[in-house]
């Protein structure tokens, strides 16, 4: 991350050497502290960035030198993998002397590669298994330029930390975590803990070695970017030998760039004497016998906050969740054709569509999008990244599609990339030349099933089942039918209007904006879902638009209701109005037997509109703590509110689902930041557990509640962000979110195989051949994260929401020489019993706990 501040503000990213001032003062401190009295510390230092962030021609033969000229200098690296393809080209001699100082990788060895994620993301907001894939490509790329490199330790200079991480980390073979980052909090932190040493403890029962931030490691005074650990001073050192800790460690991963060589010069400080040390020294010689603590570490453990709800961010997010709907769709699409038809494997195409991805997902594209030249911003990256991940992807999944199926249209095959049998309402594009009129889809057992034609004439609509992970079909005939009448929305006496379907009834009120009136679910006892007694509407936008007189509502205003489709399956309208004098749309979509509500929201913002906590023009400054964006309750926001007594909050996270401990979400402070992340989904139930609402997004987020104040979504802020930039609104808004009423704790209620399937859709397409198949079957509250293919050999990554430490069975409806569960960084763990099928195919018997994550490899694997 770069960013501008005055120079000796060492978290601000700035490029200026030390000053000469500073280094005679060092050397003096050196020179009279009374070493017969020091107290020894240690010291992580080293050099954060890369080509991508930061990484000038030059900081090889820096590093080089440095390393060459202070013999007690030891440092640990976070440096971008791509880096060092540069570094080889414009310095080879360099890059030949600074692989030379890499090469021993021992306890004692200098140089320590502290994290090797391809783009240091921070994790917290992107997918499990893009996670994964940060670090394999990562460890890939690093040991084509350092054969011997070992990971042994990971620590990062940004808080990109996730709860998930223990699994991840030592299923990678890695040992020891850190959970510090002393000197670029400006993104946030993680909660302090007591001890030099922690075994972090992951939801799924996995634990890592940690040296967490300590409790008596506060955040700077007139600082909104470090903890006092940042440079080992005195005051933090004594306070943490004074609590006990007899191995006291600080921390700072310079920028690349920065020209200061060791960071704390000799490292003697009055009384206090700094040893430069490797994560991997620290952990495995220095503090391996210190007593631990486990600490159950939570995602709300996790501080962190970005400038969420501001177009930008919107935008990069919702940019980079397609990419990953689409790169884990095309692998699962691919690996079925590869199987079934004989489809040569994408490995190169899949590999430049992954790197993308992960480029975008880079910690810099959230925290300063707009850093860069006109053009070639962050942001204006993750366009142009993305753009080769989904052309990659379109063109994997066509490709893939058209082997399962060529020719003429004589069918409609409706894949399914999910491990969850589907029963859902697909859409079916008519293609050039085929008339609409008279087609009848036909069942496997020849049977009709219920269809409609589209408002608009392009498009069928119909009931598809699809096994899991496989593919069904559907005969297209024509005969003297017509699609089938019945309508599910009328409008009342009053002039609200009544959806109805086999689940629901919804009313809209066009007089309060075209606010939800009421939610009825019908198969739970027909509970009613909207408190009806809440000063806020359902379905609300409400937000402070600070140059125009305050709070401004849709409520204020009434809105227009339009018609898009009523049929017997489907039905669509939009609500459009005004919030402010600026039109928006609400498009809602309700389906027969889709427990989703889903909403598409449209504003068509002509102007930069301030909306928010307003920053007066003059008074933004670095270190005041108190920052416009972090205030969401002055933000826009769509309100839910739940007629849900004792409410609870639940939200995913990579690999896991918190439970949320928060009164409330909302700080103003960089100082009291809490976790209010959203990043697929938030459930709230009642205090029995026995009624819910999930509400799922497109893109990562965060979302406000409290005991006095209801689940809502953010959907826009405009203003003052991090370092003095204005993120504005440069065009309209569009976002996506749905609602899902339910009945029982989000475990019971399926909420995360419902997110699955929301953003894995059915596919459907017109095929000569008719193709039905299931390829993989899991049992309830299995998911596949990801299907991909070594050679031969076929991976299968599993991850369980459901009931932990449970026997399986896995069926696979294939052939295989042998079934093994292996590390993520191919170490086999165990062979799998399996069972040779009557039909064919095989079983394999699994156990794994709860948010457990196990990857399943199928030697060999091939058409039954």
């Amino acid at each position: 991350m770069q960013a501008t501040a005055p120079p000796l503000e060492r978290g601000t990213k700035n490029l200026k050497a030390i000053s000469p001032l500073r280094v005679i003062l060092v050397a003096l401190i050196a020179l009279i502290a009374p070493a017969a009295s020091a107290q020894t510390a240690y010291y992580i230092d080293g050099y954060h960035g890369g080509i991508w962030g930061h990484y000038p021609d030059w900081n090889t033969r820096f590093m080089a030198d440095m390393l060459k000229n202070n013999p007690n200098w030891k440092i640990n690296i976070e440096l971008e993998p791509e880096t060092w393809a540069r570094a080889k080209a414009v310095d080879p001699a360099a890059y030949a002397d600074f692989k030379a100082l890499f090469a021993c990788q021992s306890l004692n060895g200098r140089i320590e590669y502290v994290n090797p994620a391809y783009a240091q993301s921070y994790n917290y907001n992107i997918s499990g298994e893009s996670i994964i894939r940060q670090f394999s490509y990562g460890m890939k790329l690093v040991r084509e330029h350092f054969p011997t490199a070992v990971f042994t330790s990971y620590s990062s200079e940004e808080p990109c930390f996730t709860s998930a991480l223990p699994q991840i980390l030592t299923s990678f073979g890695i040992k020891y975590a850190s959970l510090k980052n002393p000197n670029t909090c400006w993104g946030g932190y993680t909660q302090s803990h007591s001890g030099e040493l922690v075994n972090w403890i992951g939801p799924d029962g996995s634990s890592i070695v940690t040296s967490p931030r300590y409790d008596v490691e506060k955040l700077s005074p007139k600082s909104t970017w470090q903890t006092i650990a940042w440079n080992n001073a005195p005051h933090y050192i004594n306070a943490a030998i004074a609590a006990g800790m007899p191995h006291p460690i600080g921390m700072t991963l310079q920028d690349a760039g920065w020209k200061e060589g060791p960071f704390i010069g000799s490292g003697q400080k009055g009384t206090i004497n700094s040893i430069y040390t490797t994560w991997r020294n620290y952990f495995g010689n220095i503090a391996k016998n210190d007593v631990r603590e486990d600490w159950r570490f939570s995602q709300e453990d996790v501080l962190v906050s970005l400038v969420w709800g501001s177009q930008v961010m919107q935008q990069i997010a919702q940019e980079v969740r397609v990419s990953e709907n689409k790169l884990v769709m095309a692998e699962k699409l691919a690996a079925m054709a590869k199987i079934y038809k004989g489809t040569p494997w994408p490995q190169a195409q899949l590999d430049s569509a992954w790197r993308t991805l992960l480029l975008s997902q880079h910690h810099d594209c959230w925290i300063v999008p707009y850093n860069g030249k006109p053009g070639d911003t962050w942001a204006d990256k993750v366009v142009k990244w993305t753009s080769n991940t989904n052309a990659i992807c379109d063109s994997i999944i066509n490709t893939s599609m058209r082997s399962l199926g060529k020719g003429k249209t004589r069918y409609v095959n409706v894949y399914n990339t999910t491990g969850s049998n589907r029963a859902e309402v697909v859409t079916f594009e008519l293609p050039p030349g085929v008339s609409p009129y008279g087609l009848v889809l036909l069942d496997a057992k020849g049977k009709p099933v219920s269809a409609q034609l589209s408002a608009d004439k392009a498009s069928v609509l119909f009931k598809a089942i699809v096994p899991g992970m496989g593919s069904a079909a559907y005969q297209l005939i024509l005969k003297n039918s017509a699609n089938r009448d019945g309508s599910l929305l009328k409008q009342l006496s009053d002039g609200r209007y009544l959806i109805e379907t086999d689940l629901y009834k919804v009313i809209i009120d066009p007089a309060k904006g075209g606010a939800i009136k009421s939610i009825i679910a019908k198969k739970l006892d027909g509970k009613e879902f909207i408190d009806q007694t809440n000063v806020r509407a359902f379905n609300e936008l409400r937000g402070n638009f600070y140059n125009d007189g305050g709070f401004k509502s849709t409520a204020d205003n009434p809105a227009k209701v339009v018609i898009l489709e009523n049929g017997p399956l489907l039905v669509k309208l939009a609500i459009k109005g005004t919030i402010n004098g600026t039109a928006y749309t609400q498009t809602l979509t309700l389906a027969q037997g889709q427990p989703r509500i889903d909403v598409t929201l449209h504003i068509d913002w002509k102007n930069n509109t301030g909306i928010g906590a307003a920053t007066p023009k003059g008074t933004y400054r670095l270190e005041n703590p108190l920052k416009a964006f972090y205030d969401d309750r002055e933000k826009l926001l769509a309100y839910f509110p739940l007629n849900l007594k004792d409410q609870k909050v639940y939200k995913n996270a990579p690999f896991d689902v918190t439970e949320s401990k928060l009164d409330n979400t909302f700080f103003t402070r960089w100082d009291s930041i809490k976790n209010n992340v959203l990043l697929n989904w938030v459930d709230v139930t009642d205090g029995d557990g026995k009624y819910g609402m999930a509400l799922f997004t497109d893109h990562t987020t965060n979302y406000a509640h409290g005991q006095d104040f209801p689940l809502a979504l953010d959907i826009q802020y405009a203003g003052m962000g991090l370092w003095n930039r204005d993120h504005s609104i440069t065009g309209p808004t569009t976002i996506h979110y749905a609602l899902l009423p339910h009945a029982g704790v989000w475990d019971k209620a399926g909420i995360e195989a419902e997110s699955r399937k929301w953003n894995e859709p059915l596919l459907a397409v017109a095929s000569a051949a008719a193709s039905a198949n299931s390829l993989l079957q899991v049992p309830p509250g299995y998911e596949i994260s990801a299907v991909n293919f070594e050679g031969n050999d076929m991976l299968v990554r599993l991850f369980n929401t459901g009931a932990g430490n449970v026997q399986s069975k896995v069926i696979f409806n294939l052939k295989a020489d042998k079934v093994e569960l292996v590390e993520l960084d191919g170490r086999v763990k165990a062979a799998l019993p399996i069972t040779r099928l009557k039909a064919g195919g095989l079983s394999a018997s699994l156990s794994m706990p709860k948010f457990g994550i196990r990857t399943v490899r199928l030697v060999n694997a091939r058409k039954q």
